[in-house]
């Protein structure tokens, strides 16, 4: 998904920013207006990582577990039940993304990423709606691109050269991006700099990252996965079930109202998961709050087509 339509999507679904928030967001901002570069990786952040930082610094707390997998001892075919960290479910996430990622394309410049996700909404109430969207996103950001979130398109003319997104979403960019996981969580924190809730940021970034092009260069998915499987606070929400009902193991940050999901079998990418509530409107001169929702998604099909409309 395209990160200007899910910013303006979270940023009318977060409440206002704490002190505490605005002070770590400040601070992040501060440490980022300098222009550093890390192996060759432009080190900045654009007016619309301020955003991601509100929705990073202010969503809700996540709930914390562990998972617990059968394995076979070396002398018994009996399996037993072995608890599994955080990051060990991460790393595995990383194993298979490597193994699936030799099967993808290399895209061409003038080619679109297509990808097609479900998404179930449920809002405090019961009240549940559901979304299937598309979005067609122009490879080097040279043509029109496409997008839809929950059921809403949006049409977005070709990328400026003067226009920065974090993360990229073009494929020439991530390629420039390491698959080292220690690298990677270097460029995810903003070249190391020590803010405050710098891996709550780092955290958000990668969640970022899978929210962008779900085509990307070998070892990049991996090494994100590898990258979080790093952060210290990381949690397990067990017996997650995406928009398609499959039942995975989710992975959360405290205090982030978001998560990933992965199967429980094979701990491939299924999807996120987040909370947040729709903004506030006035109503007769009055103003009324958002509604709380719990929202899923599932990923159905990723790959790249030469144009926009075509599927794989």
């Amino acid at each position: 998904m395209h990160d200007l339509t899910s910013v303006r999507e979270l940023e009318a679904d977060t409440p206002p920013l704490t002190d505490e928030a605005r002070a770590a967001a400040r601070a992040r901002l501060r440490s980022a207006v300098t222009r550093e570069t890390r192996g060759g990786i432009a080190v900045a952040l654009p007016r619309r990582l301020v955003f991601r930082i509100t929705i990073a610094a202010t969503a809700a707390a996540a709930v914390a577990g562990t998972t617990v997998v059968a394995v076979h001892g070396k002398d018994s075919d009996t399996p037993r039940m072995t608890p599994l960290s955080a990051a060990q479910v991460l790393r595995k996430a990383a194993d298979k993304s490597r193994s699936d990622s030799a099967e993808m394309p290399i895209p061409r410049n003038d080619q679109y990423l297509y990808t097609k996700e479900v998404t179930t909404r449920t809002y405090q109430g019961g009240k549940v709606k559901k979304f299937t969207d598309e979005s067609w996103l122009s490879v080097d950001g040279s043509k029109p691109s496409r997008y839809s979130y929950t059921g809403r398109i949006l049409n977005e003319p070709p990328m400026s050269q003067h226009e920065v997104r974090w993360p990229p979403t073009e494929y020439a960019k991530l390629k420039k991006w390491p698959t080292d996981p220690d690298e990677l969580l270097e460029v995810l924190r903003h070249g190391g700099a020590d803010y405050p809730h710098r891996d709550q940021m780092a955290y958000m970034d990668a969640v970022l990252l899978m929210r962008g092009p779900r085509v990307m260069p070998p070892g990049l998915q991996a090494a994100a996965f590898e990258a979080v499987a790093k952060l210290p606070d990381i949690k397990i929400d067990n017996d997650e079930v995406d928009a398609l009902g499959r039942h995975g193991i989710g992975i959360s940050y405290p205090t982030m109202s978001f998560g990933l999901v992965f199967d429980r079998d094979t701990y491939a990418y299924l999807g996120l998961r987040q909370r947040g509530h729709t903004a506030g409107k006035v109503v007769k001169g009055k103003e009324q709050p958002g509604v709380r929702f719990t929202e899923v998604k599932g990923l159905v099909q990723s790959g790249v087509v030469d144009k926009m409309g075509q599927r794989p």
